[in-house]
């Protein structure tokens, strides 16, 4: 799978996720770190990434924009950091790999996760 990480995610969640088979790249390597949100996600999806962050203002733009990609992954822990939370994304990333593929958001918290199929839906 192609994963985006988002500023808001440290780089070294790329060698986390390429030393499990997946290709990953941080923004800063392909945008202007300082971009809008929306940008990010127009990028992710041109591009046929899925987002993975820390900021949830990218669900909020799901919901608002009615969009079905691109495919969000959105922490909501404290410890972010690929040491803490590497199983818990890999999992994630396992169980929720064909929704992931066609759009969806999934929200990590410390013990579950959860997903929604998009576009979202009122």
């Amino acid at each position: 799978m192609k994963i985006l990480l988002d500023m808001n995610l440290t780089p070294a969640w790329c060698d986390v996720l390429e030393q499990h088979g997946h290709e990953a790249v941080h923004w800063s390597d392909v945008g202007d770190p300082r971009a809008e949100d929306r940008l990010i996600m127009q990028w992710a999806a041109t591009h046929g990434y899925v987002v993975f962050t820390h900021d949830l203002d990218f669900g909020t733009l799901l919901a608002v924009t009615q969009s079905d990609k691109p495919s969000v992954i959105q922490v909501r822990t404290e410890n972010v950091m690929p040491a803490h939370l590497a199983g818990m994304i890999l999992t994630v990333l396992e169980q929720h790999r064909a929704p992931l593929e066609s759009g969806a958001l999934v929200v990590v918290e410390e013990w579950r996760s959860r997903i929604r199929v998009l576009p979202l839906r009122r």
